[in-house]
């Protein structure tokens, strides 16, 4: 991640993803100020995106896409309950992000298969690589 509007947009549309269902969790509310903490953005500014809807940037690099896309997928098991609303969003968001689908889709899966709702790093990126050759 390159700039504070860069970690702003980020944190931005994970909010935005985690409201997709309705309402906030705990747990989602928890994970999202992790995710601010490991971000460097202060806490009054991390509440102040809750009521602001500012325009997400176009993430460039692949590599910070997949991690984006990670992160969201994280949020949406991080609450216990995977709402239909969330999985359609989810996918729309990955190919918004010009990820592959199928590549998606078999991290879902691996996620929502795994007892702890992760994909190591080495599979997550392995996912991705297949398609390129």
């Amino acid at each position: 991640m390159e700039t504070y509007q860069e970690k702003i947009s980020l944190l931005q549309e994970m909010i935005a993803f985690a409201l997709v269902d309705g309402e906030l969790h705990d747990r989602e509310y928890d994970f999202l100020e992790l995710v601010s903490q490991e971000l460097n953005i202060d806490k009054a500014t991390f509440l102040k995106l809750f009521s602001e809807r500012g325009q997400t940037k176009v993430i460039k690099d692949e590599f910070n896409r997949i991690c984006q896309f990670y992160r969201l997928a994280l949020l949406m098991h991080s609450d216990g309950v995977l709402h239909e609303r969330e999985q359609i969003k989810i996918n729309e968001l990955g190919i918004n992000m010009g990820l592959n689908p199928y590549a998606t889709k078999r991290v879902l899966q691996l996620m929502k298969s795994s007892p702890n709702q992760m994909v190591s790093p080495e599979v997550l990126l392995a996912l991705f690589s297949e398609q390129h050759n």
